[in-house]
């Protein structure tokens, strides 16, 4: 058994380049798992294996979907990991996700991998590597036809030198922290989480925490692949179960940290950004996504020197969020343009809970950390009164299909001034947004489905009413409405029965997020 920290190994390349047919040539496990993914021959969610390399070092590997429909997934699964494996198939070369891949890994910093040439056999490899040498240069590519088992053991010796040297996450100390990424219940042991292990240890018999619910929670099991361990380590892939809490209660986005940790959620970020190269700037109250962990959230960007960000250089700016967001010091995060959506670039966290403030502050050098005692701030961006707090949690449980207004009202006892009062708190703190007269839609919630719909008008040269109620899965009514905001917010205008896009989008065009399309969409 190696001695090595562990690590963990992500894939990354352009859907079609046979990433999951790679990683199981290697590690003889189909990380494929629902029955939607082997029928369409596509991988929707995120999938694990164990693989172990001829130095006896074992990786944890983190298998990515390729398909731009789910980048948002990609990049839940590429926040943990420790070094890559690039696909790119000889017959093929560089494609759009390919490069949004490496644009990923860059604003996560990770440098450390390999490039797998698949597909070897069906064309001659010559012009992926002449690019692997021009845009990663001193990065190993590998001739491999996964199928065959041709070039396996020599890409299982480029990833042996890629991470020989690698000091793995439990050097750096620090907390437990778990960025989950799967929720799920099983008979007999109860509620289960997993993840990647980003820092600390944890053991059987822990009391946790949960973030941001604030729940306490106790570790009944620890699992690594399907092994039960006494603790597992940082870099690890580890599953937990938990007692004290219940399945429901958790989704993806959730944290597994220590009970005293210091950490919490919080709806601003102190952050230094870089732009990838080509990017147009960023000017002052664009509306991008923010990824962080298995968790995003779109945010307002407030440049803290100058009034934009310039591709080229990295500058301090401040996030000012629509969803709180668990961070700590030091912290990767991955900025991407709602629409188009792209990835744009990404940066380091400076404060983690920063209080409001604009150019004036300077931010050479990350704060001092707060004294353990100190009681987490609360955000500015939330309501003060209860009855509004329950008419925001009711309007998120109905994420994309939104009760009535009034229902919605009802429901949380409100009526009258006091409703129409509730309702102008939640706009204001960016809680709720009206779309109709008698209807509001979750931040979130609406995100996705508008960008849905801008995609069709892209793809299509415009759209309908029926057909944004077919592709979407839904009814007329939300159809219409979701159309109609378009058209006021002059993203879109009405020709005859289509909507069509006014104008080229740009990065702060509407409120569209980067799920184009949503993951249980079929064909």
């Amino acid at each position: 058994m190696s001695a090595d920290p562990p690590l963990t190994l992500g894939t990354a390349g352009h859907v079609d380049h046979g990433k999951t047919t790679l990683v199981g040539a290697l590690t003889g496990k189909d990380t494929d798992r629902l029955s939607e993914e082997k029928e369409r021959g596509l991988s929707i969610e995120l999938g694990y294996a164990p693989l172990h390399l001829p130095s006896g070092r074992r990786l944890s590997v983190v298998d990515v979907p390729g398909h731009e429909r789910f980048v948002r997934t990609m990049v839940a699964g590429a926040t943990g990991i420790d070094a890559f494996l690039l696909c790119v198939a000889a017959d093929d070369g560089f494609m759009p996700q390919t490069r949004e891949h490496l644009a990923v890994l860059r604003a996560l910093g990770v440098e450390r991998g390999v490039v797998a040439m698949t597909k070897a056999d069906l064309a001659p490899p010559d012009r992926v590597a002449a690019q692997v040498a021009e845009r990663l240069p001193g990065i190993e590519a590998i001739p491999v036809a996964a199928p065959a088992g041709a070039g396996l053991d020599e890409l299982l010796g480029a990833l042996d030198r890629a991470v020989a040297d690698a000091p793995g996450r439990a050097a750096r100390g620090g907390v437990a922290r778990l960025h989950v990424d799967r929720v799920f219940t099983l008979r007999g042991i109860g509620t289960v989480v997993t993840g990647t292990l980003w820092s600390g240890c944890v053991s059987r018999g822990e009391e946790v925490m949960v973030l941001p619910q604030g729940i306490a929670a106790r570790v009944r099991s620890v699992q690594v692949h399907d092994q039960s361990v006494e603790t597992a380590d940082a870099g690890q892939r580890v599953a937990l179960a938990l007692a004290g809490v219940g399945w429901r209660q958790l989704e993806r986005g959730d944290v597994v940290c220590d009970r005293d940790c210091g950490l919490h959620a919080s709806y601003r970020l102190d952050a230094a950004v870089s732009l990838e190269p080509g990017s147009r700037p960023v000017a002052t109250g664009t509306r991008v996504q923010v990824h962080h962990g298995t968790r995003e959230a779109p945010a307002r960007v407030v440049p803290l020197e100058g009034a934009r960000l310039l591709s080229g250089r990295r500058t301090p700016c401040q996030l000012r969020l629509e969803a709180p967001l668990i961070a700590d010091r030091g912290d990767a995060v991955v900025l991407r343009q709602i629409a188009p959506p792209d990835t744009i670039g990404g940066g380091e966290v400076l404060d983690p809970s920063p209080a409001r403030h604009g150019p004036r502050r300077r931010l050479a050098a990350p704060p001092a950390p707060p004294p353990p005692e100190r009681q987490p701030e609360r955000p500015s961006a939330r309501p003060a009164n209860h009855a509004a707090l329950r008419l925001a949690e009711l309007l998120r449980g109905d994420g994309e299909r939104p009760r009535a207004d009034a229902d919605l009202e009802q429901a949380a006892g409100l009526d009258g001034p006091a409703a129409r009062r509730a309702w102008r708190e939640l706009e204001g703190v960016g809680l709720a947004v009206r779309v109709a007269r008698n209807l509001h839609f979750d931040p979130t919630a609406l995100d996705r489905l508008l960008a849905a719909v801008v995609e069709l008008c892209r793809r299509d040269g415009g759209t309908t009413i029926a057909e944004v109620r077919d592709a979407l899965a839904t009814s007329r009514r939300y159809a219409q409405a979701l159309l109609e905001h378009l058209d006021a917010t002059k993203v879109t205008v009405r020709r005859g029965d289509r909507h069509v896009l006014r104008r080229r989008l740009g990065p702060a065009t509407t409120r569209a997020s980067s799920d184009l399309r949503r993951a249980r969409e079929r064909g």
